[in-house]
């Protein structure tokens, strides 16, 4: 059997922006002296002259993105989640959000899958954050075929977007034909009659494998992927839950604010019926290797299995 593919999102999100470079010279990307990390470095080498470091001051870079989209560019500003989304939130809301600006905010290291560098890093905040901004779009792909598609539809997309990526490599799950990305869309991956599992970024996979293991019990889970957490597809989730009359969400976030917040909005309003919701629970993170956190948080997919039998 051959060895799943796996590509960190952040690297699909360094090679999406080289091809869009290729394509619209409009195209500007910025970062907070965190080309490497961020993989905007690739860009960096392909077109220089397009390309700004602002330093370690991410609130003063998303001005300069406010300002350059003023200007008719189209300004990819890149950090760490929790300075993108954390640090420069107040800019983002009121020179972004506010004048509803065609900045696009591209977030790399987020969640608890950042590993060794701990909890000042971990941001488990910025989906719930970024939710709050009128008007701004956000985006959580599960894969380097869904980033890349993401950073494609973000630029196609007239207004501000919140593009969230992982430090972790994953494994590349979207890689069929028939794969198509638009924004404010689900994705169902598996059917399912006794209950729907909804997921978002490196959490798809590991929702899957947890449905596998259900399924050899018995219990026939749906599996439905929210790339795009605001537009959320409702009617999509409206009528999984009518379909099987329970859903449980999984998310690498706070389970306050986040992908299960999103959800239940849309449940309470259009079919209530019993949530689980799977992340973060009101807890920092924590230093240590990435694999081993998602493990000890119940992110991977025995946890979420565990997590789900308990509750049925």
């Amino acid at each position: 059997m051959s060895e799943v593919k796996k590509i960190a999102t952040r690297e699909s999100y360094g090679h999406a922006l080289v091809e869009l470079g290729k394509e619209h010279e409009e195209v500007v990307v910025l970062d907070a002296d965190l080309a490497e990390a961020t993989k905007t470095g690739i860009f960096k080498k392909e077109f220089p002259e397009r390309h700004i470091d602002c330093g370690i001051a991410e609130c003063n870079m998303m001005g300069i993105a406010a300002g350059l989209a003023a200007t008719g560019k189209v300004p990819f500003a890149s950090s760490f989640a929790m300075f993108a989304a954390g640090r420069a939130f107040e800019q983002i809301r009121n020179s972004i959000g506010y004048p509803h600006l065609n900045v696009k905010i591209g977030a790399t290291h987020a969640g608890i899958s950042v590993g060794e560098d701990g909890a000042t890093h971990q941001c488990n905040e910025d989906i719930a954050l970024m939710r709050t901004i009128p008007g701004m779009v956000v985006i959580n792909p599960s894969d380097d075929i869904e980033a890349r598609a993401a950073v494609k539809a973000a630029y196609e997309h007239q207004g501000p977007v919140y593009l969230r990526f992982g430090r972790l490599a994953v494994p590349v799950i979207n890689d069929r034909p028939d794969y198509k990305f638009e924004i404010g869309k689900g994705v169902v991956l598996k059917e399912g009659t006794d209950l729907t599992i909804v997921a978002t970024g490196l959490c798809v996979n590991e929702s899957l494998a947890a449905a596998a293991k259900l399924e050899e019990e018995g219990v026939h889970a749906q599996v439905i992927n929210i790339h795009t957490i605001k537009p959320i597809d409702a009617d999509l989730i409206a009528e999984a839950a009518k379909k099987t009359g329970k859903i449980v969400t999984v998310e690498e976030h706070s389970v306050i604010g986040g992908l299960g917040s999103a959800v239940c909005d849309v449940l309470c309003e259009r079919e209530p019926v019993k949530v689980l919701k799977i992340g973060m629970n009101d807890v920092y993170g924590e230093s240590g290797p990435a694999v081993k956190l998602l493990e000890k948080y119940g992110l991977d997919a025995a946890g979420i299995y565990a997590k789900i039998k308990a509750w049925l």
